[in-house]
C-alpha cells in the first residue's frame, strides 16, 4: 500500500502509561497506531519496590500490551529496540528493521543515571525495570539465607546492612518497605538471627527527604522512617561505591546490598533527533507537547522536559505521563481536522509516598495527610491506576494479607543457586544451651563501631 492511499500512521515509542494512553484515546481515530516497545507487557512502575521487597509478583503489576490493546483494531503492537529516529526522513529505525511515521510519539522513559559512575550500577541496582526489582529481591533474601550461616561478626554486620542512595519516593518507599519485611517478617523466618538491629541507611544529597514536597510532609516521612529504625544521613554524597560497601560524607559504610534511587536520565533514542536537550537528556516541548519546528512529533511522560503552566517542570508521574497522552492524541486529531493545536495545562492531583504498613504520606492541593489516612488514599489511587480488572483484585487480596497477618507472600529466590556461603554449617545433636553459644552472632553482638573514616 503506498503511503498517500494509507491512513495516517501514529508510531508511539513506549508503552508506558503516556504511550498506552495515546493509543488508547485513537482507538476510533482515522489513522494507523503503531505501538513499539522493548517489552511485551505494561509495567506499573509506582509499585515495582513492592516486588522487590517481596511485596507482590511481577504479574500483579504488570499485563500484556497486545492484550490491553486487542479490542482497538486500528492498534497493531512491535516488540522491538529503537537504535534511532530520523526526524526528517520520517522514520523509526529498529535493531530488526524500519518504521515510518506521519506522526511520531516519543514516550520511551528514563533510565537509571550514576552521574559518570557507571561503574557502581553491578553493585548498586535501579528500580526502573522487572528484572532489576527481582535482582534486588534475591540479593536481599540472599543476605539473610547467608547470615544464618555466618559466624564472623564483621561480616554478619555486613550482609545485615542494607543501603539506599536517593531521599525521594523511591528511595523514601524502599527503605520503609525493607525495614517493615527486616523487622515483621524475616523474623519469624530465620529464628536464629537477631534481626531488630539490621541497619537501613538512607543517604540523600539534600537537606531533607522528599524534596518535591512540602517541608511539613518531608518532616513527617522523617519521623515515620525513622519510628522504624531507618537511619538518615542528609547532605550526604556518595563517592564510591564497590562490592565491598559504600563511601558517603566521607565514611566507609561496610554493606552487602546498595539499592540507587538517586537520579535518572533519559533513554539514548532521544539525542539521535537533533532537538535540544536538557542535562537529564529530556526533549525540551512545546506548550503543545510537540518539539520545536515540528506539530507532528511529540514528546511525553519521563522523557519530556515541559515547564510552559504554573506547575514548574514536571515531574515524571504517572498522572503527568497519562494527561500528556491524553492530550496529545486530542491534538493529533486537531491536525488531522487542520484545527489549531492546543496548550497542555496540568491539573495536579497530588502527590504521595508510603512509608510502611498504614504509614505514608499524601499533598492534594493544599490537604496534607500522614500516617494511616494518607496510606489509605496511596492504595486507593494506586488500585485505581492499575491496568486490569485481575491485576486490582490480585494486588487489593496481597495488600490485605500482608496487612493483617504482617507477612509478604511472594518470599521466593528465583536466580540463586544455594551453597557457596563460605561457611561450613554444622549441626550435631546438642543441648539447647550448646546451640545457644554456637548460633551466629545476633546483630546486638556485633561492634557497634564498624564504620571507619573512607580515603575516596
Amino acid at each position: 500500500m503506498s503511503k498517500e492511499s494509507r491512513l495516517p500512521r501514529v508510531v508511539i515509542i513506549g508503552g508506558g502509561f503516556a504511550g498506552l494512553t495515546v493509543a488508547r484515546d485513537l482507538k476510533k481515530a482515522p489513522v494507523e497506531v503503531i505501538l513499539i516497545d522493548r517489552h511485551n507487557y505494561h509495567l506499573f512502575q509506582p509499585l515495582l519496590y513492592q516486588v522487590a521487597t517481596a511485596g507482590l509478583s511481577p504479574a500483579d503489576i504488570a499485563s500484556p500490551i497486545r492484550g490491553i490493546l486487542q479490542r482497538h483494531d486500528n492498534a497493531r503492537v512491535l516488540l522491538g529496540e529503537v537504535d534511532r529516529i530520523d526526524r526528517h526522513a520520517r522514520r523509526v529505525h529498529l535493531r530488526d528493521g524500519e518504521v515510518d511515521f506521519d506522526y511520531l510519539v516519543v514516550a520511551a522513559g528514563m533510565k537509571n543515571n550514576y552521574f559518570g559512575h557507571d561503574d557502581w550500577e553491578k553493585h548498586a541496582p535501579g528500580l526502573k525495570r522487572i528484572d532489576e526489582a527481582l535482582d534486588i529481591r534475591r540479593d536481599m533474601l540472599m543476605a539473610f539465607e547467608h547470615a544464618e550461616y555466618e559466624t564472623d561478626a564483621d561480616e554478619l554486620r555486613r550482609l545485615l546492612t542494607f543501603v539506599i542512595v536517593g531521599g525521594g519516593p523511591t528511595g523514601v518507599e524502599m527503605a520503609g518497605a525493607i525495614a517493615e519485611i527486616a523487622r515483621e517478617v524475616m523474623d519469624s523466618d530465620f529464628r536464629h538471627l537477631d534481626l531488630n538491629r539490621v541497619r537501613i541507611i538512607l543517604v540523600e544529597g539534600q537537606g531533607r527527604l522528599l524534596s518535591a514536597f512540602s517541608e511539613e510532609s518531608s518532616a513527617s516521612a522523617r519521623k515515620q522512617l525513622e519510628s522504624r529504625g531507618v537511619e538518615i544521613r542528609l547532605e550526604t554524597f556518595v563517592e564510591d561505591i564497590t562490592e565491598a560497601g559504600v563511601s558517603a560524607g566521607g565514611r566507609f559504610i561496610p554493606c552487602k546490598n546498595v539499592i540507587w534511587a538517586a537520579g535518572l536520565k533519559a533513554e539514548g533514542i532521544a539525542a539521535s533527533m537533533d532537538v535540544e536537550q536538557d542535562r537529564a537528556g529530556r526533549i525540551v516541548v512545546n506548550a503543545d507537547l510537540t518539539i520545536p519546528e515540528d506539530e507532528r512529533i511529540y514528546a511525553l511522560g519521563d522523557i519530556a522536559h515541559f515547564d510552559h503552566d504554573k506547575h514548574g517542570l514536571l515531574p515524571g508521574l504517572a498522572p503527568v505521563a497519562m494527561q500528556q497522552g491524553g492530550h496529545a492524541a486530542k491534538n493529533i486529531r486537531a491536525h488531522l481536522a487542520k484545527k489549531e493545536l492546543e496548550p497542555f495545562e496540568y491539573f495536579d492531583k497530588g502527590s504521595m509516598a508510603t512509608i510502611g504498613r498504614a504509614a505514608a504520606v499524601a499533598e492534594v492541593g493544599s490537604i496534607k495527610m500522614q500516617g494511616f489516612f494518607a496510606w489509605l488514599a496511596w492504595l486507593f489511587i494506586h488500585l485505581l491506576f492499575l491496568v486490569g480488572f485481575r491485576n486490582k483484585i490480585s494486588v487489593l487480596v496481597n495488600w490485605a494479607y500482608s496487612y493483617l497477618a504482617f507477612r509478604r507472600s511472594t518470599r521466593l529466590i528465583v536466580g540463586a543457586e544455594s551453597g557457596g556461603f563460605g561457611r561450613k554449617l554444622h549441626l550435631h545433636d546438642s543441648t539447647p544451651e550448646q546451640l545457644e553459644a554456637t548460633r551466629s552472632p545476633s546483630a546486638h553482638d556485633l561492634p557497634e563501631a564498624v564504620e571507619t573514616s573512607a580515603s575516596v
